[in-house]
C-alpha cells in the first residue's frame, strides 16, 4: 500500500467530501440546510405538496422574497420539486423529492430539539449574560 503525501490526502479528502476542508462543496450545502427558512420549508412540505401562499401562511415571518429564494435553492439542490399546472392563474405546487424526504427526519429532529430545549437555552443565555 502506497504512502500518500499531505497534499494527496487533502485531495482525497476533497473527493470524499470532508466539510472540514475549506474547498469542500458540502460547506455550501450545509449553509443552505442550516438556514432557518430551509429547515421550516422542509418540515412544512413533509405534510405533502403545498403552494407558495400556503407555505407563506404556515411559516410566520418569512418574506415572499426569502421564501422564493429558499424554494429555488432547495429545488436546485434536488430537495424539492416545483410543479406548474396550467390554469388561470397558473397553479404552482412544491413537494419534497425522495432526497428531501430522506433529509426530513434530520431536519424535524433539529426543529423538535430546539422546541423542546428552548427553556434551557434561555436559562443558559441568562446565566451567561449575568457574568461579569
Amino acid at each position: 500500500m502506497a504512502t500518500m503525501t499531505a497534499a494527496q490526502r487533502r485531495d482525497q479528502a476533497k473527493r470524499d467530501y470532508d466539510a472540514f476542508l475549506a474547498g469542500c462543496p458540502t460547506r455550501e450545502l450545509l449553509s443552505t440546510l442550516t438556514n432557518k427558512w430551509a429547515a421550516l420549508v422542509i418540515a412544512a412540505l413533509a405534510d405533502g405538496p403545498q403552494r407558495h401562499s400556503e407555505l407563506a401562511r404556515r411559516i410566520a415571518g418569512v418574506s415572499q422574497k426569502m421564501l422564493t429564494q429558499t424554494l429555488r435553492t432547495l429545488e436546485r439542490d434536488g430537495l424539492l420539486t416545483r410543479t406548474v399546472t396550467a390554469s388561470v392563474p397558473a397553479r404552482v405546487d412544491y413537494a419534497l423529492t425522495p432526497l428531501g424526504h430522506d433529509l426530513f427526519p434530520v431536519m424535524v429532529a433539529i426543529k423538535t430539539w430546539a422546541e423542546t430545549h428552548m427553556d434551557r437555552v434561555f436559562e443558559a443565555r441568562a446565566q451567561f449574560d449575568e457574568r461579569p
